[in-house]
Parts: structure tokens; sequence; C-alpha cells
């Protein structure tokens, strides 16, 4: 029986999470820059790569896979990677496959994805105001995104919104946002906002809202109630016991998630992070491309890369500077 893949802290590694793109149709204003300079083509793993290296870690134990970019749906026939991926589903080795988007494309691909075998999508939204969500997006049109939640809950979908908590942004809609979603049937996930990338005239501090601060002003209206309840991911989960739903917390600001972390992330040029918010990596593709034929190289690559992983990761605003800063954009680890 092939053995699970376990880190130096023995946490086991059952979740992926993939950036199938580095290209997006949005610039969002704490992702990445408004002129952004994208990888060659000839550097993104193809798509028959892609499900080869998803599939490795499938065959390692990887019980979760989470499609993301850039936004995913841009990819060129990506749902060929999709249609591949679902082989995984009906055999029993892969529990979930999933993704995180932006929404702009899934008028489209809704119903494809549902017949793919998705069952949840992550839509990014972190504002119901049209002009401040043309700011925020720099590229992106509101009515799109509200299309797209439309056809995802038409095809069956799981909708869970995720929204960035940016100071002096969405501040006033927070209790807005919370009943949207509850009207909707949707969950609503809360995430600070984190220190990666170059996104020019952007200030971290400026943009950060400290989700204690959040859920203090929730319990202004709410009666909160701690859940034990995971999906895989960061998020901690309260249930605002007046209305029923699922409100999740993405705190690596405020509190530290790593001890319990069992994801890392692929980028689409092969790259495996051991961890969002480190530097370190390893390089999967050239393992893949010089051994297309022989699936031991990347298995080997792959275990190698796990016994790196660090303990967390080191963002921290407390001192009133940005530091644990990483260099490359959200965008390019995969949102």
């Amino acid at each position: 029986m092939t053995a699970p893949l376990i880190d130096p802290f023995q946490r086991a590694i059952s979740y992926l999470r993939v950036s199938v793109t580095d290209r997006c149709d949005f610039r969002c204003v704490y992702c990445m820059s408004e002129n952004m300079t994208f990888l060659p083509k000839k550097e993104l793993l193809t798509l028959e790569e892609l499900d080869r290296m998803c599939s490795t870690f499938v065959r390692l134990g990887v019980e979760k896979l989470r499609i993301t970019g850039g936004e995913p749906l841009v990819r060129k026939g990506i749902m060929t990677f999709f249609n591949a991926m679902s082989r995984h589903l009906e055999a029993g080795t892969l529990k979930e496959l999933t993704l995180t988007t932006n929404g702009s494309q899934l008028e489209r691909f809704a119903d494809d994805l549902y017949a793919a075998g998705v069952r949840r999508v992550n839509i990014s939204l972190d504002t119901l105001d049209e002009q401040k969500f043309a700011d925020i997006t720099r590229w992106g049109r509101l009515p799109q995104v509200i299309k797209g939640i439309d056809a995802a809950q038409r095809a069956g979908l799981r909708v869970k919104i995720n929204t960035v908590a940016l100071k002096d942004f969405n501040e006033n809609e927070l209790f807005t946002l919370v009943e949207w979603c509850k009207t909707r049937d949707m969950d609503l996930t809360f995430i600070e906002v984190m220190p990666m990338g170059d996104i020019g005239n952007e200030d971290r501090l400026d943009q950060y809202w400290k989700l204690s601060d959040l859920r203090k002003d929730l319990a202004q209206n709410y009666t909160l109630t701690e859940l034990s309840e995971r999906t895989g991911g960061p998020a901690r989960y309260v249930r605002l016991e007046e209305t029923g739903q699922k409100i999740g917390f993405i705190t690596p600001l405020t509190h530290n998630f790593c001890e319990s972390c069992n994801r890392v992330r692929l980028t689409c040029t092969g790259e495996l992070y051991l961890c969002l918010g480190q530097e370190d990596m390893a390089d999967l593709r050239a393992p893949l491309r010089n051994n297309p034929n022989d699936e031991a190289p990347l298995e080997e690559a792959i275990r190698h890369a796990i016994t790196l992983k660090p303990k967390g990761h080191d963002f921290d605003y407390s001192r009133q500077t940005v530091d644990g800063r990483v260099s490359r954009h959200m965008s390019h680890t995969g949102g």
C-alpha cells in the first residue's frame, strides 16, 4: 500500500490546490498589479501534464483537489482537465473536486462543472456595490458575477462566497453581505488581506481589517456559536443563531492556523509551494517532463518536497510594519 504523505510535523497532506493558469480577467487590487506580465505559455504545464501530476498526488493520498488560478475558467480547454479528474471521483480515490473562481465565467461552465463531479465552488466577491466592485477588480463587472452565481445555483452547485476584509472599503457592508448570503442560502467566509506581491500603490496596513474586530461587529447583531466543523482548509466557522447560517474566518494574521495545515500548492508551471507564506518551493516540472514513461522520479520528488514543508508562515502586521511578505503575487501561487 502506498505510504501517505507525512510532513516533518506529522501532518498528513491530503489537500492539493492547483493553479492551472496565472492569467485572470480581473486585476483585483490586493492580488495583482494592473499591468501584469504573464508567463510564456511554454512554461505552463499542459492539461495532460496537469492530469498526470494531479493523478500522482491522488495516488499518494491526496483526497481533495481545489482548482485555482489566476482565474481557472479562462484556461483554454479547462473542462478537458475537470472531466479527466472526474475518473478519480468515480473510483473513490478522490473525495472532492472543487474550484475557487471570480465567477465571471460560471454562466458558461456551471452545468459542465456539475457534470464533471464538482459539487461546491468558492466565489470571490468583496462588495455588492457595482462601482466599488469595478474599482477593486479594475476590470470586473458585478452583474456578470451575479449571473454566474445564478447559473451555479441552478446547476446544483453549493456556493460559498469568499470576501477579503478590507478596511475603509467593505466595513460598512458587513451586515449587507451577511443578509444577502442568507437570502440566497450561501455560506460566507471572510479572509484577512495577506502581504503577497508588489501591488503598486496599495498599502497592506491601510487595507488590513482584523477579523477579530469584524467578529466583534458581527456579535453586535447576532449570537455567534463556535463550530467544530472543518472543510479541509484553514477556515474556522461560527453559526449565527438568529439566521442559522455558517460564517467562516480565515485569519493568517490574527490567529495563525498553520498547526493543522494539510495542504500544498502546485503552480501552473509545476512549482510546489509547501506554504503560502514562504518562498521555499520544489520544481516538479523537471522530473515530470524528463521521465514521461516513469512515475517513480516524480513520486520521489513529491515525497522529498513534503519533507521540507515548514511549520508555518511568518505573516505579521503587529508591529505596524508588513513582516513576512513574500515576493510572488497570489495569482502566481493560486488563490
